[in-house]
């Protein structure tokens, strides 16, 4: 049986290898898309095979066609192995029914058109997507981070999503139509870009021109959040805290009860690619998360302003639960929706200084069958005396932590 040429066209099909465009030129069979099919390959004398969804019968009519070993071209814009039409092919057909001619990608037209080497650059996908939190997750450390957009995902939407978290820290480029007539690069300030109508075949760079304020770290010093007065979950109890929830990146996380959002904050490091919900109650603390969020570069912390549960509807289910206020006299209508809306495996961590909040929390999870467990921390800090340093002790803090089957 023969197998499936896959052939990326570039950023221009006419400059295909003499190769690439003798398979083309063969093919008795031509999948790709329709805009495609209709634009460049109207007049191929081949069978065509429209690329839509479901994929699955797509791969039905390509099976039929190699089972009458017909030459069979999928043709790809850019690389076939870039954010393309490659990987579903060959996880469907495996890798050895698959013959790759590679193309040019977005992100190496881009680079190159910026001078600028592209090995290090990660690129985040928008198309067909509605979760910002990879990007967010990408742009407090990295240099570059190229984005692949759509007809929702404009640069105009996407400048302003990133603005609305911190607006000066980064700056956009815009590479409208790479390998065609109205090839554009331009170069633009959040502000500009999210004013600006672009082509609609484009890719976006977004540069980092300001490091955040401050440099976030798990443990970063309390007096670098801007907090009330003695309002804050102290630095060592935070990290226990982090320890406790045992963060995974891609997971979703709710800091309820968020006060100034160090731990939300601080998790965000640890979750990479996932996502954090601050939520807090109190307006006057609203404001100072806000500004930790910008200062920190920390954009892949949601805020809400709510109070639990009824601020949680419109929340994805999370992976992981931080509340550090307590339970504050909650008559189980929380704990009823934090326990139903956590995840199978996700797991609770409260922080309480009243027993009977902790008695409380470990009653309600044992109930359920779930397993808990306690820490109780009494961390010392040092301060100036007399020339030398004395020990001041911290309030000691329960560390209540319960991990919910994984077949619930």
């Amino acid at each position: 049986m023969n197998s499936i040429h896959l052939v990326g066209l570039g950023q221009n099909p006419a400059s295909l290898s003499s190769e690439a465009q003798d398979i083309v030129h063969h093919a008795q069979v031509l999948c790709s898309g329709r805009l495609l099919l209709d634009d460049l390959y109207s007049e191929h004398p081949a069978e065509k095979i429209a690329i839509t969804a479901p994929l699955e019968k797509v791969y039905e009519q390509l099976e039929d066609a190699l089972h009458q070993n017909k030459t069979v071209v999928v043709l790809a814009d850019g690389d076939p192995l870039f954010y393309s039409i490659g990987a579903p092919l060959i996880e469907r057909f495996g890798p050895d029914m698959v013959q790759i001619y590679p193309g040019i990608s977005s992100l190496q037209r881009a680079a190159a058109q910026l001078r600028i080497p592209w090995q290090g650059i990660p690129c985040v996908s928008l198309h067909g997507r509605d979760d910002y939190s990879p990007l967010f997750s990408r742009l407090r450390n990295e240099k570059y981070v190229a984005v692949l957009t759509d007809k929702h995902n404009i640069p105009s939407a996407i400048a302003h999503r990133i603005a609305e978290k911190c607006p000066d820290m980064h700056e956009m480029w815009v590479l409208e139509d790479l390998g065609g007539p109205q090839e554009n690069v331009s170069h633009h300030s959040l502000e500009q870009a999210s004013q600006t109508s672009f082509h609609a075949k484009n890719i976006v760079i977004i540069e980092k021109v300001k490091e955040p304020e401050v440099q976030l770290t798990v443990g970063t010093p309390d007096e670098s959040f801007v907090h009330e007065k003695g309002l804050i979950t102290k630095s060592p109890i935070r990290a226990a805290g982090l320890g406790a929830l045992q963060l995974r990146p891609g997971q979703v996380m709710w800091d309820l009860g968020a006060g100034c959002g160090s731990v939300g904050l601080e998790a965000s490091l640890l979750l990479g690619a996932g996502r954090v919900y601050a939520i807090e109650k109190n307006a006057r603390r609203i404001p100072m998360i806000r500004d930790n969020i910008r200062r920190m570069g920390a954009f892949s912390v949601e805020l809400t302003h709510g109070t639990a549960p009824d601020g949680l509807d419109e929340l994805p289910d999370p992976d992981r639960i931080f509340m550090g206020g307590g339970l504050g006299g909650d008559n189980g209508e929380l704990m009823d929706c934090v326990t139903s809306r956590l995840r199978p495996g996700g797991r609770l961590v409260i922080h309480t200084i009243l027993l009977d909040s902790l008695h409380q929390g470990r009653k309600y999870c044992e109930e359920l069958g779930w397993e808990c467990s306690i820490t109780m921390m009494q961390a010392s800090e040092s301060s100036p005396l007399a020339g030398d340093l004395r020990l001041v002790g911290l309030n000691p803090v329960f560390i209540f932590s319960a991990q919910k089957p994984h077949s619930r």
